[in-house]
């Protein structure tokens, strides 16, 4: 990609955004003082019209009015001066991100993280500093989801090439993104999809007969008869029995209490799936998705997907959210004093089962296209602020990883050392040695990362990428567990026994191992790894292992026999100055010739 940073574009939108805030909290001030001002007023004025002056008791009213607009007036304000501080927050991060000080700052999605699978602890992709956290400007959990799967799960070549369309068709829109971020009434990621799929696709526990035929009855009737003895009363100046008043009060409450429990179970399930406040979230981002011109062809047939008959998405939830409110208002103290005569909870409940019949069915695709347009979003994001980005090209020779001066994501562009690295048929192995803090790990995670990057559809951190397909398998950060009973050895042997499944299961795996068995001799270390790598290579495997045991570059030597099984030694260097250790972290040709262990240690201080 060749456009120019956002930062700019970013500093003037912050600029105008903190302008605005200011000025609406003076604004919020002023409705406050003027409140107040008109309390007091009211206050003054009533004792004066109730002891001197009846006649102008209409100067109360006038002063209602204008407290009421005053009230309405305020909150509006209010509104805006949330507005632009949810977008205030949203430039603050996305300056935040192009400045590299975003770690800490957005969506870890540490509950995504599976310690069985092959790389997302390896690769840092969840928890604080990680890639999820860099890419995610989701606003729901299906938005999260997506996205998390994406970077777990590798697409296929036509998928990928679909994504890169959408990627490239989003990444100028930033005022799509503004907007998005601005959806609903907080920053906060919303809605829990899962419950609220599995209310609307479950039948319904309503009856019918007794929802839309009993309850309303009897429930017209006792209002009924309520009002005819408060007109015969306010007629005659009598008041009359209230026997027909006790007698269809204990009818009614007796239906409802041998009827009425599916209504009560029915309104408790609809409000542990979804809340007024999500639903305006949803809404909001529903209404954007189905508003916005895309150009992309996955994009549209996405947007498609909200435009269902008789309404569109957005207007049917909308419609939804003013039935919950109905079905919310039941907790309001007045209502619970009358809700058992008048079935408050069957009249609130029956049109949001309406609505249940109607377009329950439709919302699994409803919240899986806008969570596939914010996955795409935050890739888009990723793209629009990474402007030396560029795109991969895949191949179909398997397998393959062509990169020429690749960096790490997550590292600011200033410190990150480009490297070009090649794998395939032809190079199926590097050995690569160096001494401690070389920076070993870091490529393996700069490779890593890159092609979950590239494999989701997202442009990558190198001046050029080409790939195959690949299945990308790391043991880099295996960590034990006491709970488990696992020591971090075994917990090793059983990350390479899933790589070897993977392998064996399917060509193509690119695997990255770091300092493999360190909690062994020398002598099995050096036995093990050789093994591992022979199998990976025998299943059409590439890959590299770092190592600051220079006895295991001999292994390139001894692969020769091996039918494919190419290998190189590669190198990082270091050297000491004035006392201080100084890495270049690039790859050179060959064994390693130094290390610093025993430097490092004299270095902060220990006697050896």
């Amino acid at each position: 990609m060749t456009s120019a940073s956002p930062l700019p574009r970013y500093q003037q939108s912050l600029a105008a955004a903190t302008l605005n805030h200011a000025r609406f909290q003076r604004q919020d001030r002023r409705w406050v003082a003027a409140k107040i001002i008109l309390f007091l007023v009211l206050a003054i004025t009533s004792l004066a019209v109730i002891h001197y002056a009846p006649k102008y008791s209409f100067a109360l009213a006038l002063l209602i009015v204008a407290i009421i607009v005053t009230f309405v007036l305020h909150e509006r304000t209010l509104v805006s001066l949330r507005r632009s501080q949810r977008l205030m927050r949203f430039y603050e991060q996305a300056m935040a991100r192009l400045e590299d000080r975003w770690p800490g700052t957005g969506a870890s999605g540490e509950r995504f993280l599976d310690n069985a699978h092959l790389y997302a602890r390896d690769l840092d992709l969840f928890g604080s500093g990680s890639l999820f956290e860099l890419l995610s400007i989701c606003r729901t959990r299906s938005g999260e989801e997506t996205l998390a799967h994406w970077l777990l799960t590798p697409a296929s070549v036509e998928v990928i090439e679909q994504r890169q369309s959408a990627v490239q068709d989003l990444a100028p829109r930033f005022d799509f993104r503004e907007a998005m971020a601005l959806a609903g009434e907080e920053m906060q990621v919303g809605v829990h999809p899962e419950k609220f799929i599995a209310w609307c696709e479950a039948p319904s526990t309503l009856s019918k007969l007794f929802s839309y035929l009993v309850a309303p009855l009897l429930s017209l009737l006792w209002i009924a008869v309520i009002v005819f003895w408060f007109v015969e009363y306010a007629r005659t100046g009598i008041a009359g029995s209230p026997l027909w008043i006790i007698a269809i009060s204990v009818l009614n409450y007796g239906v409802r209490f041998l009827f009425g429990k599916g209504s009560e179970s029915a309104a408790d399930q609809v409000e542990e799936a979804i809340t007024a406040h999500d639903l305006k979230l949803l809404t909001a981002v529903f209404k954007l998705i189905e508003s916005e011109d895309f150009h992309s062809e996955s994009l549209i047939a996405l947007q498609s997907i909200f435009g269902c008959q008789p309404e569109c998405a957005s207007r049917a939830l909308r419609s939804l959210n003013r039935r919950l409110q109905w079905l919310e208002s039941r907790h309001n103290m007045v209502v619970r004093f009358i809700a058992p005569f008048i079935f408050a909870t069957t009249l609130c409940v029956a049109p949001v089962e309406r609505w249940h019949q109607q377009y329950g069915r439709h919302l699994r695709a409803w919240l899986s296209a806008a969570g596939e347009i914010e996955a795409l979003l935050s890739l888009s994001c990723y793209a629009a602020e990474h402007p030396q980005a560029v795109f991969p090209a895949f191949t179909a020779e398997t397998p393959t990883f062509h990169a020429t001066a690749l960096t790490h994501p997550l590292l600011p562009a200033s410190r990150a050392v480009p490297n070009d690295v090649r794998l395939d048929a032809s190079l199926q192995l590097i050995v690569l040695s160096g001494p401690n803090m070389a920076g070993k790990s870091t490529l393996l995670r700069a490779i890593g990362l890159n092609a979950v990057l590239a494999q989701a559809g997202a442009p990558v951190c190198a001046a050029q990428l080409t790939l195959s397909p690949l299945n990308v398998a790391a043991s880099i950060c295996v960590l034990d567990s006491l709970q488990g009973g696992l020591s971090r050895f075994y917990a090793e042997i059983q990350r390479l026994k899933q790589m070897q499944d993977r392998a064996l299961a399917a060509p193509g795996v690119l695997f990255l191992l770091d300092e493999l068995f360190s909690g062994t001799n020398s002598n099995d270390r050096r036995t093990g790894t050789e093994a591992i790598v022979r199998t990976l290579l025998g299943h059409a495997a590439i890959g590299i292992v770092t190592t600051h045991d220079l006895a295991l570059t001999q292994i390139v030597d001894r692969l020769g026999d091996q039918p494919g099984g190419h290998a190189v030694n590669y190198h990082f260097g270091d050297r000491f100055h004035s006392g201080e250790l100084h890495f270049d972290y690039r790859m050179t040709p060959g064994i390693a010739e130094s290390t610093n262990a025993l430097e490092l240690m004299r270095a902060v201080g220990l006697d050896v």
